[in-house]
């Protein structure tokens, strides 16, 4: 890699860290789609992953976990605790722990997944440029659905009783809650994910060429 590459994967690494942040603690973080929000801040660290590798993928994703960390603690909500371990437990005066493989585990896979889907599907696409939709769509979904099965997947199996008492359901109910939050919040969320993905790349992988 020679020194333009290195200083322009600094700069477009630079930039969406710098986009990942503001999208955290700004409104631009969510799309209204009628009842809910989608969260479109993994987009950055999927685009990257795709863009650059796995590598810098996995470096974006530990930044949203530092940023989405960094939020639970300063700007706490009811069940903050899953994701920051200053946040006490429902019920008790002490955080855990392992909010911080909640936080930091899902986010940094994110930017791991979707560019090993995006090289698995362009094996189909060869020399049809307009496939080449079809994989990054594929990744932006890939990468969207690890963060959104993967913390609601750790948010069972670790904080399922002190979830329940956050949100006010009986534990026994959490699973129909998390799996509602997946079908009513992750699909949505994956697919806009999908379309930001597929033509940010598009326009970003043209740019980064002529450089």
């Amino acid at each position: 890699m020679n020194n333009s590459s290195k200083t322009r994967d600094f700069v477009v690494t630079s930039m969406f860290a710098a986009i990942i942040f503001v999208m955290t603690f700004t409104p631009f973080g969510f799309i209204p789609l009628g009842v809910m929000n989608a969260t479109v801040i993994h987009v950055p660290v999927i685009i990257g992953a795709v863009l650059m590798g796995p590598r810098i993928g996995a470096f974006l994703g530990f930044l949203f976990g530092l940023a989405s960390l960094l939020r639970a603690s300063t700007s706490p909500s009811v069940t903050s605790f899953v994701f920051s371990p200053l946040i006490p437990l429902p019920g008790t005066d002490s955080g855990s722990l392992w909010a911080l493989l909640v936080c930091f585990g899902p986010r940094i896979l994110v930017g791991v997944t979707p560019y090993y889907t995006d090289k698995f599907f362009r094996k189909f696409s060869g020399a049809w440029a307009k496939l080449r939709f079809v994989s990054t769509f594929l990744a932006g979904v890939a990468g969207s659905l690890t963060n959104t099965l993967l913390v609601m997947g750790l948010i069972f199996l670790i904080f399922r009783n002190a979830y329940a008492s956050a949100i006010g359901s009986a534990a026994d109910l959490v699973l129909g809650v998390i799996l509602s939050v997946v079908f009513v919040h992750g699909i949505p969320e994956a697919l806009v994910a999908g379309v930001f993905t597929s033509a940010v790349c598009r326009a970003l992988e043209s740019f980064m060429s002529k450089r």
